[in-house]
């Protein structure tokens, strides 16, 4: 294959001749990217467009299979105290927005209601009125979201939720800096060793674990029942965590703590004064991670929590609300309350998550 000359295209890109066709290949260029983003955007984004519009409608227009995807409401005409819907009519002069009043059994033929005209009186039809369309205004309702709230106790579930996020997250970070701490910043005999076997964790899969952990928790401790098991592995750090803590605290340098301890500063003093004010982003960050492991936590709460209604959470208590009462738009409705309270966190923390972290001693 010929090697292309990037010389010679540099000459002919630099000639007044080819100066358009060279502005036109870029702006081609540059479109064709972005379509191709905004492509790739849209598909990933289509699901939750999915979840919201399926949410806001109302039963009976996700029953008709000829309803418009997006949030409406069948339009309706009262007549002699009576209301009928409204339905796309094909005539002689085209289409006819008219009230169905009456109908065959046999679908051959119906009568009508003009709502523009309705002291003309009933309209004969003859065709199978089965076939016809349903006339529909756009139209979104909250009560899924009211229903769903009072039915399935979320008040009380956010609240168990919160609570058990809390006391994990001060736990979590209290040990998950505390040993990485120590591993980035004294001599431990092994310490390299007991790093590595710390790592390795890592890689040991939850449900080899799952089963002499139920077992200890509750045959052993008798913790069935309560949220000990959901707080309590928290208390001792994550091997995820001291990872990414550890890294971050080698980056900052050393002779920052020498400066301390010349002042008199012991280990503590330099870890509060020192490494944790210039480690705030990745603190935040560890602390954002944690949250939103343990607001979609499932399989531990769904464990010990099964047989005490009052202290599930909020993602198992979903889960289980969805199991008894299935529904299209209150199975929508139940998602997006468990996504906003990640979503308006991270909204919120957005600018301390992963803000200058240093993952492997280079700044990202």
């Amino acid at each position: 294959m010929k090697k292309f000359n990037w010389k010679s295209l540099s000459l002919f890109k630099n000639s007044g001749a080819s100066a358009l066709t060279f502005r036109a290949w870029e702006f081609t260029g540059t479109a064709m990217v972005n379509l191709f983003i905004f492509t790739l955007l849209a598909a990933y984004l289509s699901p939750l467009v999915y979840m919201v519009a399926t949410s806001l409608k109302e039963k009976q227009q996700l029953r008709d299979s000829s309803a418009p995807l997006y949030p409406a409401r069948q339009v309706e005409f009262e007549y002699e105290g009576k209301s009928y819907p409204v339905l796309e009519v094909p005539t002689e002069a085209g289409i006819q927005h008219w009230a169905i009043i009456t109908h065959t059994r046999t679908r051959t033929s119906a009568k009508f209601i003009d709502p523009a005209n309705p002291e003309a009186g009933p309209i004969a039809w003859q065709g199978n009125w089965r076939e016809l369309k349903t006339v529909y205004t756009p139209y979104a309702t909250f009560d899924n979201f009211i229903h769903l709230w009072t039915a399935a106790k979320f008040p009380l579930t956010i609240k168990n939720t919160l609570i058990i996020a809390v006391i994990s997250e001060i736990g979590v970070l209290l040990a998950s800096i505390a040993v990485a701490y120590g591993f980035s910043r004294f001599r431990i005999p092994g310490g390299k060793w007991l790093f590595l076997l710390l790592i390795a964790t890592i890689l040991i899969p939850e449900s080899i674990t799952l089963v002499p952990t139920y077992f200890f928790y509750v045959r052993v401790l008798e913790w069935n029942g309560t949220w000990y098991p959901l707080i309590a592995p928290h208390l001792f750090g994550n091997a995820i965590y001291i990872f990414l803590l550890r890294q971050n605290f080698k980056s900052i340098p050393k002779d920052l703590d020498e400066a301390a301890m010349l002042d008199g500063a012991g280990p503590l003093r330099i870890l509060f004064s020192i490494i944790l004010p210039q480690a705030i982003p990745a603190v935040a960050t560890v602390a954002l991670l944690h949250f939103f492991y343990t607001w979609n936590e499932l399989r531990q709460a769904s464990l010990y929590l099964g047989i005490v209604p009052n202290l599930r959470t909020v993602s198992f208590n979903v889960q289980t609300y969805q199991t008894l009462t299935f529904t299209p738009e209150t199975l929508q409705a139940s998602a997006l309350l468990v996504m906003v309270v990640p979503v308006l966190v991270l909204f919120v923390f957005q600018r301390f998550f992963m803000q200058d972290m240093v993952v492997t001693g280079m700044e990202k």
